[in-house]
C-alpha cells in the first residue's frame, strides 16, 4: 500500500518513554493512522512507523529497532529501514509485505525494548499481533481496534473485518493482559481505563 503522503510534525509523549504519532491518511479515505515508539535506554523502537518529519524523529533518539504488528502496517518502514539501517521485524508467517523483514517472529518471542508478541488474529489478516510491553503496562494493536472521536473505542466497520467474530475473541483476550495504556493502530491512545472501555465495547456489541 505504501506511505500515506501526510507526514506528522510532532509527536506525543503518552506517559514516560511511550510516543505516539497520527496523520489523515488519504490511502484509507483521510480515516487517522498511528504510529508509535517506545524509548529503551537512549534508543527507541518504532512500532508500525508512518511518516514523521525529520527533526521530530531526532528528538525521538536513535532508532534501534522497527516492529510491525501485522503486514497491512508497512507504512514508511521499507524506507526508514534504508535510512537509519536497522532491522525490521514483522509476524513469522505474514506474506503481504513489499520487502523480507529482517526478523520473523512468532508468539512469546522476546521482541525489542521488551516488546512481547501476544497473537491476536485480527480483521483481514490471521498474522496479526498485539505487543504488549509488562514495564509502563502497555499494549499496541493493529488493527483490532480503533479510537474514534465520534464513537470512542471501537471495532473498525465491518466491510473491513471479514471475521467479526474472531476479531471478538482476539479483543476479548486483551482483558487477559496486565496494561494500563491501550495504543491502537487508527485513533489517539486509551489511557483512561482502557480494560473497562474494551469490556464495554464487547457486552455493546455482543
Amino acid at each position: 500500500m505504501g506511505e500515506p503522503t501526510a507526514v506528522a510534525e510532532t509527536v506525543q509523549e503518552v506517559v514516560p518513554g511511550v510516543f505516539h504519532w497520527m496523520v489523515e491518511d488519504d490511502r484509507i479515505g483521510g480515516f487517522p493512522s498511528s504510529s508509535h515508539a517506545v524509548r529503551d535506554g537512549e534508543a527507541v523502537v518504532l512500532i508500525d512507523p508512518l511518516p514523521l518529519a525529520e527533526d521530530a524523529l531526532e528528538r525521538l533518539g536513535p532508532v534501534e529497532a522497527i516492529v510491525l504488528s501485522c503486514g497491512s502496517h508497512q507504512r514508511s518502514a521499507w524506507r526508514l529501514q534504508r535510512e537509519l539501517g536497522v532491522a525490521v521485524y514483522a509476524p513469522e508467517l505474514v506474506r503481504e509485505v513489499d520487502e523480507e523483514p529482517d526478523v520473523r517472529y512468532r508468539e512469546g518471542d522476546p521482541l525489542p525494548a521488551g516488546l512481547q508478541a501476544v497473537f491476536a488474529p485480527g480483521p483481514g489478516t490471521t498474522q496479526h499481533f498485539l505487543l504488549l510491553r509488562r514495564e509502563g503496562g502497555l499494549l499496541i494493536t493493529g488493527d483490532t481496534l480503533v479510537n474514534s472521536p465520534k464513537r470512542g473505542l471501537a471495532f473498525v466497520p465491518e466491510q473491513f473485518d471479514p471475521d467479526r467474530n474472531q476479531t471478538r475473541q482476539s479483543t476479548r483476550r486483551m482483558l487477559d493482559l496486565d496494561f494500563a495504556v491501550l495504543c491502537v493502530g487508527h485513533g489517539p491512545p486509551v489511557t483512561d481505563g482502557p480494560k473497562r472501555q474494551i469490556a464495554e465495547l464487547l457486552e455493546r456489541e455482543a
